[in-house]
């Protein structure tokens, strides 16, 4: 993305294939992106989490927040850069965001403009619309916050290790020797959830790259420790408002 990073204008777009299995590599921007992709699922990192990102959906990157990216499947992902002083109210955080039919064909219209644009012409009114729909996208619950607390950053790293592990935060305080209440205590403040709403989130997000490689429902749930795929689906509509074929189905 060095030659977009380098143009004047407020917005560039870029287009990009990658095939299945691709990383890529920790890396920031100096101005922010948005990370979309019409076809494929994406993991992204950074040091404040990880997000799963399906079609339909995408992240907003701020710029100089060091990240990567993994593809899941084939991914066809189509890239915004937006310099940080585009527009006032962006958003001043990173997050996961739902992407609507208009901007997802804004931003397909946004990767044939020619750099750099002019702001009276058609395409000058194109990306400042785009700016205009970006603010008014809604924050969707994609994100794992990872702790920074060393004990509790183990015990996160072992269970999504094991994510049908039904081990309560009681017998992990007991397996590491530690003091459940402070564990706690610290759970909620470094990552916002309980350690069971953690592990519901955790399970739900891997379930978002079991099912993008095609892995059946009834698969999914018993591998991510539910009793049922009934269990598991109602599960996951509570959190995303849609049931997993709904949601997949829309990409």
């Amino acid at each position: 993305l060095k030659e977009i990073e380098a143009v004047q204008s407020p917005i560039a777009g870029r287009a990009t294939d990658y095939p299945a299995g691709w990383h890529i590599k920790p890396h920031l921007h100096s101005k922010h992106q948005m990370i979309y992709a019409v076809r494929g699922v994406m993991v992204v990192k950074t040091e404040a989490g990880r997000w799963v990102v399906p079609p339909t959906r995408g992240i907003w990157m701020v710029a100089g927040m060091m990240h990567e990216i993994w593809c899941i499947g084939e991914v066809h992902m189509r890239s915004l850069l937006v310099a940080t002083d585009a527009a006032r109210n962006l958003m001043e955080v990173t997050q996961a965001v739902g992407i609507s039919p208009l901007l997802r064909e804004l931003m397909r219209a946004a990767m044939d403009v020619k750099q750099p644009y002019l702001p009276g012409t058609r395409d000058g009114r194109l990306m400042r619309l785009i700016l205009d729909e970006v603010r008014a996208l809604p924050v969707l619950p994609l994100h794992l916050q990872l702790p920074s607390d060393p004990r509790l950053l183990r015990i996160c790293e072992l269970l999504q290790q094991r994510l049908d592990d039904s081990s309560t935060m009681a017998d992990w305080a007991r397996r590491l020797s530690l003091d459940m209440k402070t564990i706690q205590r610290l759970f909620t403040k470094e990552t916002g959830m309980t350690f069971g709403q953690w592990r519901q989130q955790a399970r739900l997000l891997r379930a978002l790259e079991l099912l993008a490689t095609g892995e059946k429902v009834i698969d999914v749930a018993l591998a991510l420790g539910y009793e049922s795929p009934s269990a598991f689906s109602t599960m996951f509509r509570k959190q995303f408002g849609q049931s997993p074929s709904q949601f997949f189905a829309e990409g």
